[in-house]
């Protein structure tokens, strides 16, 4: 069999992969309406099953992670165009605050984003320093950057580790004692408009690194990881949780204790995570961007499929999956973890929720804040609303 035949065989593997990865299994039908709303008209979106659904504005879409100042102002949250954008709560609009990249020409406007990164910027993870005001950036192109309480262009701290360069900057977290760091590298061989290639290749170039502002020291905490996504500190400081989209994995990392540098896998989630963001009580939220089906797992556990499929394909594996997931729908999930990691609550279509492409579950002032890396919206909704 030629290499194009086996490199279609395999197009259709992922395909069926996409499908069962982004397939509600509780409901073995497709909702055409559901399609066309999500599709047609996402950017006018009014759910009355939420409480609120706030537009990205600038023809920008996923607001993938989020993050409020120390007074409770915000969300503030990075776009596919390369801006930060602040939300003003007593206008009921964005205005940009900042951006992670001087060039600016052909960033903005509705347009598809992702050849662009590399020069606009894709700022992912943020966290503010409530003792400095200053926002730290997880930018996916542009290394790991701060930008001053107000805004503008911020400014490069870190873009490498142990003389290798970031290649995909994803998560952070920030130890509000000391001003230390915690941040994933998700891969040194794929950048983020690739991230498919990362979770089919079973590419394990992925690393756990800490800066420290004071000496402004960067610093490998764990390396060969296969994806890693999310970072959160615990309240007291005595380790950290990140996870493994590929593998689905939740760790945790000890830097205290007689257990410091220990790791240990302490659950699977049933779908692939993304960020974790820690609420003021010292639980956790993950956020599960879709389910993982079966025939994705298989494929997944058969790295050599797609790394065939990463070398050979006529066609970019990234964007084919971005076309089905988009058409089929893909039901996220937001996971609560107790103070010391473990599952006490599971959110997602219970009640009436329909939550997409889960990127970020964010607990501030009685309300969860959800964002996504593909979706054009926030989705505001009171905690209240799923209680019992």
């Amino acid at each position: 069999m030629s290499i194009r035949l086996i490199s279609i065989a395999i197009l259709g593997v992922v395909f069926g992969a996409t499908i069962l990865l982004s397939f509600d299994s509780s409901n073995n039908k497709f909702n055409t309406q559901q399609l066309k709303n999500e599709i047609l008209v996402l950017e006018k979106e009014i759910d009355r099953e939420y409480s609120m659904v706030i537009p990205v504005p600038g023809g920008a879409v996923g607001p993938e992670s989020l993050s409020f100042e120390g007074s409770g102002d915000g969300p503030y949250t990075g776009v596919s165009d390369g801006r930060i954008i602040r939300w003003r709560a007593n206008e009921s609009q964005w205005v940009d605050f900042a951006v992670t990249s001087p060039e600016r020409d052909g960033c903005v406007g509705p347009h598809d984003h992702t050849q662009m990164e590399h020069i606009c910027g894709r700022p992912l993870g943020l966290r503010f320093n409530v003792n400095t005001s200053e926002l730290y950036i997880a930018d996916a192109y542009m290394g790991l950057l701060v930008v001053g309480p107000s805004g503008g262009l911020a400014s490069p701290v870190a873009k490498e580790v142990d003389g290798v360069a970031f290649g995909f900057t994803n998560s952070l977290d920030i130890d509000q004692n000391s001003g230390v760091v915690y941040f994933t590298d998700s891969s040194t061989r794929f950048p983020r408009r690739n991230y498919v290639s990362i979770i089919i290749s079973g590419d394990n170039t992925g690393r756990l690194i800490k800066f420290e502002t004071k000496t402004k020291k960067t610093t490998l905490l764990v390396n060969n990881l296969k994806f890693p996504n999310g970072v959160a500190l615990s309240q007291s400081g005595d380790f950290l949780l990140f996870v493994e989209t590929t593998t689905c994995k939740l760790y945790k990392f000890w830097l205290k204790t007689s257990k410091a540098g220990n790791l240990e896998v302490i659950a699977q989630f049933p779908g692939f995570p993304d960020n974790i963001k820690r609420n003021r009580n010292g639980e956790f939220w993950v956020a599960i961007n879709s389910h993982r089906g079966k025939l994705l797992e298989w494929l997944i556990s058969n790295p050599w499929i797609g790394n065939t499929l990463v070398r050979v394909s006529p066609v970019d594996v990234t964007k084919l999956h971005s076309c089905l997931a988009r058409l089929i729908g893909g039901n996220g999930m937001g996971i609560k973890l107790d103070r010391d990691g473990n599952v006490v609550e599971v959110l997602d279509s219970s009640k009436g929720k329909k939550w997409k492409f889960v990127s970020e579950v964010e607990e501030e002032n009685g309300n969860l804040w959800i964002g996504s890396v593909t979706r054009s919206v926030i989705v505001k909704d009171k905690v209240s609303s799923y209680s019992n």
